[in-house]
Formats: C-alpha cells, structure tokens, sequence
C-alpha cells in the first residue's frame, strides 16, 4: 500500500482504499494506527415508487467514502467502518419490509461498536446519519461519562441546508428532489422510470394534520407513514437531476471532510474538543 497520501487513486468502488476498514487486512490496519472512525447510518424501507429501499443506505456508504477520501488525501487517519443497514421504522411499519430495529436496540448496537472502537484505541467516532428516523442525541447523552470515546452526530442532510435552498425547486423531506438526485447521480441504474422516461413516481404529497399547531412545528408527533403520504414519498422528484446530486455530494465531501482532518489532528488533552482558553 502507498504511504503517499497526497496522490490517493481516484474514488472507486471497486478499488480497494486505505480508508475502507472492511477491505483492509491486519498487518494494514497495525500500520495505518487510526485516529478517527466513522460509522454510516441508513434504513430500510421505500422510498416512493421509484428509489430503492436501500437508499439511505446507498447515501451514507456513497457520502462516507467520499468523506473519507477528502481527509485521508489530506493526512487524516480515518477509518471508514460497514454501514449499518436498518434503522428506526416504526412509523413505516405498514409498509411492507420496512425493516425495524427499534430506538432502544439500535442504541445498543451502537454502544457495543462504540466499546470495540475503544478497546482498539480509537477515541473519537463520528456517526454520519442518513436516516430522519433515527434519533442519536439521546445516546450521546447517555453515552457521555459512560465512555471514554468522544461520539460526534452528523445527519448530512443537516449539512447542505444553505444549499438545497439555493439549488432545488422543492426542498423535501422523503424521496423528494434532493435524494432523488444523489440516486440520479450515483446508483441511478436503480432509479425506477416509466416507459416515457419519466420518473416512476407520484408528487410526493403529504396529508396536512387537522391540527394546526402540528402543521406549524410546534407540536410534534411520531408520524404515521401510511396516513401522511400516498406511496412513501414526502416531496416532489420530478425536478432532480444528476447534476444537482454531485453538487450535494461534492458540498458533504468538502465540509464534512474538513472537520474529519481537523478531528483527527486535534489532541485529545483535557479540554477537547474545546479551546485551552475561552475567547
């Protein structure tokens, strides 16, 4: 393997990469001693009538790698760990296959890698989220004291907020115009089309609540998939573009690779992850 971190092949998913824990061997993982590890979060479950179920899945793998890619050409040691295929569903639950592992079990998962990741030196773990059913920050809470690691959150989808603004026609919450996209861009062969060509999708509408308060934001609810939209679908595709997609992915790539160098240069003293002085 090239110690030469500055001229790394480029991305591949059939090339084998220093920063993919599943395809590296013992004698490289003992010499690549890594600082961070980054764990990708989906689900299972439909997405409207024309991305795959695994799509949050295709998501954090494609973004993970990228991220990873960015900071180990850059000199971080980051070790990117499998994506974990099933998440909270339990609002889904009428759909079928939608694969549930409910909060409590999913946490617990996470709490064992976590304690692998530390009995092997790592400190510092990322848990890159791409599923808005999956709640972390009450794991981090718990977690906090209970383990030496320093667990970090990123839903990516929380990442390109200024961008989606500026790029989409309709900013979406499921299957919509902006994960159609990244499918478009990078497993498009598995984007569902009629025989014209068109997207094999409805318009992604969502069922408002009788409730005003709740279609304001100030009163929340677990909602129920089956009742909310007509095929899974919460926003509308049928103005994503591949295009679009790589400029979403390229954004994820750059921000969240910046921080995984500066988190993997940063010494763990007694103030991290904070400033020795306050400002």
């Amino acid at each position: 393997m090239s110690k030469d971190r500055d001229a790394l092949p480029a991305n591949s998913a059939l090339a084998k990469q220093p920063w993919r824990l599943a395809e590296l061997n013992l004698a490289e993982v003992r010499e690549l001693q890594f600082e961070v590890a980054v764990l990708p979060l989906g689900a299972t479950e439909p997405h409207n009538l024309h991305l795959p179920y695994g799509t949050d899945i295709f998501e954090a793998q494609t973004l993970a790698d990228l991220a990873c890619q960015f900071a180990t050409a850059r000199g971080a040691r980051v070790a990117l760990l499998p994506t974990i295929p099933f998440g909270t569903e339990t609002n889904l639950r009428e759909f079928p296959l939608a694969i549930n592992l409910n909060p409590s079990t999913l946490h617990r998962v996470i709490e064992d890698i976590v304690a692998s990741l530390v009995q092997s030196g790592i400190q510092k773990i990322v848990l890159l989220n791409s599923h808005g059913g999956n709640d972390f920050k009450p794991l981090l809470r718990e977690l906090y004291g209970k383990t030496s690691a320093h667990l970090f959150l990123c839903n990516w989808y929380q990442t390109i907020a200024d961008v989606c603004r500026d790029l989409l026609e309709n900013p979406d919450d499921h299957a919509g115009e902006m994960e159609t996209s990244l499918a478009l861009a990078y497993f498009g062969h598995l984007v569902a089309r009629d025989k014209t060509g068109k997207l094999q999708a409805d318009d992604g509408q969502k069922r408002p609540s009788r409730f005003e308060a709740i279609n304001s934001g100030w009163i929340s609810i677990s909602r129920p998939w089956h009742l909310l939209t007509t095929n899974s679908g919460a926003g509308n595709p049928h103005f994503a573009t591949a295009a679009k997609g790589a400029k979403i992915a390229e954004t994820v790539q750059q921000r969240l690779g910046e921080f995984l160098v500066e988190l993997s240069a940063s010494p763990l003293d007694g103030y991290f992850p904070f400033e020795c002085e306050p400002d």
